[in-house]
């Protein structure tokens, strides 16, 4: 029996007031999770917060409810009055290279405009919003960051507020779980792939990051988030049971996304993640890697939750700049245990074992490594030669911080 939703804006949460939270002691619970994703809450259980309004959705191919129904047909079904798409980076198909700018265009399907937020403007323009009433946010976040949808988000907030509309998240679980991992962006190297003074890994979801954003940047947006019923901080996208939607063409299987938070950092080296393969960001490789040498290393460190294996791998052109159609050596990680597994430290040792082992092959492309690791402390103490210990030692007291800061917009 769907249960009555209160639309708390000031708060900016919707919350099912009757519902009561899944009882994580109970077997059958933690056999068959079951998890309805903020779509499915809307249209029904609160869709009288948009019916009757002229509604603008942000969104792509992950836009899905839990048997596969994607968004459009789902809030169309439910009588929502849709007039315009958003797409983020990748555009609404999700087909779209890395960092390609989409152009807008019309849904073949729906002949809905779709407006491109990831080419020659990042932001709604009044243009775009004409017509509007409400702005809905649904984008499956990866966990990371590095994503860019968070700044997407960000960019439709302070739009719509300009305009005075509302924004409602239509909530999605951090695939990857609720872990807070890494170090803390300086704001000095806010940019699109990182525009919080968050950890790399947040254990946070988009609608919690919503809401500390609107506090955090003053945006002022009249913000709702639509819970994902169900969800538990500790579960992963496949323990809530819901379908596993490729996020982007280099993410292609839910283990990419546990390792994305570290991986990632290395696009900023003279090492390939294998864009355009199908382990994109769950191994690393260059051709004159020594894999055996780096293998020891690794190994020798005992880091916990995750194991390792020479490969050899070829990165695919359009996606890699670095190596592509050229056969690579690599190291493969494999995550063993989720729960004690630290990509972002893991990477910190691989790339100071590559170094220690290659220094004059491992390089930085500065900038770029900067602005992904939110400052340029940790490249300087690469470069420095610093035992990775010592460089991941300080993270700890960030991590405390942050999560005392974030406490107040958390949802689940």
């Amino acid at each position: 029996m769907h249960r009555t939703l209160a639309l708390l804006w000031g708060a900016g949460l919707l919350t099912n007031c009757g519902a009561p939270a899944p009882d994580a002691a109970s077997p059958a619970a933690m056999r068959t999770p079951r998890v309805r994703p903020g779509i499915e809450v809307l249209v029904s259980d609160s869709a009288a917060v948009v019916r009757g309004r002229r509604v603008g959705l942000v969104t792509n191919q992950a836009g899905v409810g839990s048997r596969g129904r994607h968004d459009v047909e789902l809030l169309r079904d439910a009588g929502i009055d849709l007039v315009a798409l958003f797409s983020p980076e990748h555009g609404f198909r999700g087909a779209a290279a890395p960092g390609v700018q989409v152009a807008s265009t019309t849904d073949s399907a729906t002949g809905l405009p779709i407006y491109s937020l990831y080419g020659r403007t990042s932001a709604p323009t009044d243009g775009m919003l004409r017509g509007i009433d409400v702005m809905i946010v649904d984008l499956q976040d990866v966990g990371a960051r590095y994503y860019t949808y968070l700044a997407t988000t960000v960019e439709v907030m302070k739009a719509a507020a300009r305009h005075a509309l509302p924004v409602v998240i239509l909530d999605r679980p951090d695939p990857i779980g609720g872990a807070v991992q890494g170090n803390i962006l300086d704001t000095a190297f806010t940019s699109f792939v990182g525009r919080l003074a968050v950890p790399m890994r947040y254990g946070m979801t988009l609608g919690e990051l919503a809401r500390l954003a609107n506090a955090d940047l003053g945006i002022g947006a009249k913000l709702a988030v639509i819970p994902a019923a169900g969800w538990r901080r500790g579960m992963a996208l496949d323990d809530a049971g819901l379908p596993f939607v490729a996020p982007s063409p280099n993410l292609q299987r839910l283990e990419s996304l546990f390792h994305y938070p570290g991986t990632c950092l290395f696009e900023g080296t003279t090492l390939s993640v294998g864009r355009g393969t199908p382990e994109a960001f769950a191994q690393v490789g260059a051709p004159w890697l020594d894999t055996a040498r780096v293998l020891a290393r690794m190994r020798a460190a005992r880091l916990p939750g995750v194991a390792f294996a020479a490969v050899t791998f070829t990165p695919v052109r359009p996606g890699d700049g670095k190596y592509a159609d050229t056969l690579v050596a690599g190291i493969r990680l494999r995550v063993t245990d989720r729960a004690a597994y630290d990509p972002t430290i893991t990477a910190v040792y691989l790339m100071a074992a590559i170094r220690d082992l290659h220094p004059d092959r491992m390089r930085w492309n500065a900038p770029q490594f900067d602005r992904l690791a939110g400052g340029s402390t940790l490249r300087a103490a690469l470069e420095a030669g610093r035992p990775a210990a010592a460089i991941v030692e300080p993270w700890a007291e960030g991590i405390r911080a942050f999560e005392a800061r974030r406490a107040p917009y958390l949802i689940y």
